[in-house]
């Protein structure tokens, strides 16, 4: 449901709200809030509640600290996890300076250009979300080990797969959030987990992968675990994806295809925003994680494939990004990649229908490969005129000074 600030004011009056809390992300996407009153919720509506932005990654200094967070009233929704009693909410804020003007890395009001720069151009993207992660034990000191929640394989059930009961509570928790998860099981890896969700609109998509990594790291804690969401948990083992599927609505039938030129046209240069830690390279080329750029109908040794879907359902699936990139800043780049794509009519390369798992060297030679570092991904990012044109300069400093 979709609230207004009056209908959120009554809601906490009505509701026994103790605690509002205003979320916001960093600009790498890891989640930040602070909490408020009910007395002072009338006050953030208008005005914005200030926070230290010298404090948080890529937000600012102590000479320019100051900041304002304004809650959008469209977010609320409710904590299950906390009491019923004095209960706790919370929203998701647009972020500006004291005088007025927009916050420019703000990275969810990126997105929100994005989308408006699809709708004036007369198309609409949709995001659906698959993420994996890695559940380990605590020591006795409640800090996390190496040791995996189990030793159960790809699809495994019970006894095996040990997760089974937190991925429930996960979804379940979810589903009271207004979130609907779509599918949920065993990963590869020991004690490695997916849940994915489906389709909707951009925004929504990337608040949703934002509180998704909060819930399923709460209901660990909650289990005496640890839920880990870097790319490569354990070395020799499989690492963890954040595969994003795409589609585009409006314009003819070649929107499909163009868009997906698009963003082929242009991965290298976005790689370090969907890519952003150094472990993030030890994930690719590995354990069907893509090391080139290519695409294919249902091919999973591939950058981007066309999984069997017919109609509302047909998507292209990226499956480069981990889940330390930001979700409004990948959603952002991949919109604008697929609207220039669009735009130039941007033809596809021939389908690659080989297993570039076992592919032969003369083979892969003809293949252009993702960049194999950090470091080079930073290059390439701060060449692109595509980049500069769209992120702004203090942000993709940042990232490449990361």
């Amino acid at each position: 449901m979709k609230y207004s600030p009056q209908e959120v004011i009554q809601y906490v009056l009505e509701e026994d709200v103790k605690f509002i809390r205003l979320a916001f992300c960093d600009v790498y996407g890891r989640p930040k809030n602070i909490s408020i009153m009910p007395p002072e919720l009338k006050r953030a509506f208008e005005y914005g509640i200030a926070i230290d932005a010298s404090a948080i990654a890529g937000f600012g200094d102590v000479v320019h600290s100051d900041l304002l967070l304004h809650p959008d009233p469209a977010t609320l929704a409710v904590l299950p996890w906390r009491p019923e009693h004095g209960r706790v909410v919370r929203m998701y804020c647009a972020v500006s300076y004291p005088d007025g003007p927009a916050f420019e890395s703000d990275t969810r009001a990126l997105l929100q250009k994005a989308v408006a720069d699809a709708g004036a151009a007369g198309y609409r993207f949709d995001f659906g979300s698959e993420m994996e992660f890695y559940l380990f034990k605590l020591d006795e000191n409640d800090q996390p080990t190496a040791i995996p929640y189990d030793q159960a394989g790809y699809m495994d059930i019970a006894p095996e797969d040990k997760c089974e009961n937190v991925r429930r509570e996960i979804c379940l928790t979810l589903e009271q959030m207004g979130i609907q998860p779509e599918s949920s099981h065993h990963e590869e890896g020991p004690g490695q987990n997916e849940i994915d969700f489906r389709y909707s609109d951009a925004l929504t998509a990337a608040d949703n992968a934002v509180t998704f990594q909060t819930v399923v790291k709460t209901i660990a804690a909650r289990n005496g675990l640890y839920a880990d969401f870097s790319p490569k948990p354990i070395q020799d083992r499989p690492g963890s994806g954040f595969h994003i599927n795409i589609s585009v609505k409006g314009g003819d039938m070649t929107a499909m295809p163009c868009m997906i030129g698009g963003i082929l046209n242009r991965i290298s240069e976005m790689t370090l925003f969907l890519n952003p830690t150094d472990r993030s390279y030890h994930r690719l080329g590995f354990n069907k994680a893509p090391k080139y750029i290519s695409w294919s109908s249902d091919n999973r040794s591939q950058l981007i494939r066309i999984p069997s879907a017919t109609g509302e359902y047909r998507r292209a699936e990226l499956r480069s990004p981990d889940p330390t990139a930001n979700p409004y800043i990948a959603f952002a780049l991949l919109i604008w990649a697929g609207l220039e794509g669009i735009a130039n009519r941007q033809e596809l390369p021939m389908a690659c229908n080989r297993n570039l798992f076992q592919a032969d060297a003369k083979a892969l030679t003809e293949l252009k490969m993702l960049p194999q570092s950090r470091a080079a991904a930073a290059k390439i990012a701060r060449e692109s005129s595509f980049i500069r044109e769209h992120l702004p300069e203090g942000l993709l400093r940042f990232f490449c000074q990361g």
